[in-house]
């Protein structure tokens, strides 16, 4: 679905990304895991043409995403970036219905199909009694899923999540997870995952890769990739990894002094 060939990316002098090549399948959730500072973010913005790299190609169903319109664009894929503050005092509905601006038409006024698909979409994130409240007003954590709803409002073909649970409960960062999860297997969309969530990573991710310093180390399954020796090399710290008793997925300890 997405195919990132040897990206090269630098801001001004400094280079971020070397040679990064990557593909994202559709019906797969794919991880993205590193360090602060790494890469992860900039990435995302290339793979969706925020940022135009410096060299390197990046194809979405084997059409250069630089000759996408920016509707074009956003109805193929949707970027979730951590959530901040609006301009405008916009309801969370209100919020979630910008994100249909792809299939407005010429008078740009929202149709009956554009707030039923923005409701299932609160409604899919748990967010659904937020639609009234101020955006501006929600706790970071509330404000992230109704992000997502936005992202989801586009009805895209792949999601560029960044940070998706951050400032989020553990309840939530589990049921986020499990319906992105279950949109990619159940929809055939592809998902590309930044979370410094290394053991929520390994539960749902099916392939993970490892970045460090915009350099990609490793891609391929959590059993493959999520070992001692690689985490280590990529967080600078000794990691235990042994199993979850009950999923048999990876599962990451610090160890102690």
């Amino acid at each position: 679905m997405l195919e990132l060939r040897e990206i090269n990316f630098s801001y001004q002098q400094r280079q971020v990304l070397f040679g990064i090549t990557l593909e994202v399948r559709a019906g797969e959730v794919m991880a993205l895991l590193g360090p602060n500072g790494s890469g992860k973010s900039t990435l995302l913005a290339v793979a969706n043409g925020s940022l135009k790299p410096n060299f390197g190609d990046v194809l979405f169903e084997g059409q250069a995403v630089a000759d996408f319109s920016r509707r074009e664009a956003a109805r193929r894929m949707a970027l979730v970036a951590q959530s901040g503050e609006v301009r405008f005092p916009l309801t969370s509905l209100e919020y979630v219905l910008t994100g249909r601006f792809a299939f407005g038409g010429a008078l740009g006024f929202d149709s009956p199909h554009d707030l039923e698909v923005a409701v299932r979409a609160l409604s899919d994130t748990d967010a659904i009694q937020f639609a009234r409240r101020k955006f501006n007003e929600l706790s970071s954590g509330e404000r992230q899923r109704v992000v997502l709803s936005r992202a989801l409002a586009q009805e895209p073909q792949l999601l560029l999540l960044d940070e998706p649970t951050a400032n989020a409960d553990i309840t939530h960062q589990i049921s986020l997870l499990s319906f992105v999860r279950n949109l990619t297997h159940e929809k055939n969309l592809g998902a590309l995952v930044v979370t410094h969530e290394i053991n929520l990573a390994a539960e749902f991710a099916d392939r993970v890769a490892l970045l460090k310093n915009g350099i990609l180390l490793a891609v391929g399954t959590p059993s493959d990739v999520m070992t001692p020796e690689l985490l280590a090399k990529v967080f600078g710290t000794p990691l235990l990894v042994d199993k979850h008793p009950q999923s048999g997925k990876p599962r990451i300890s610090w160890i102690g002094p």
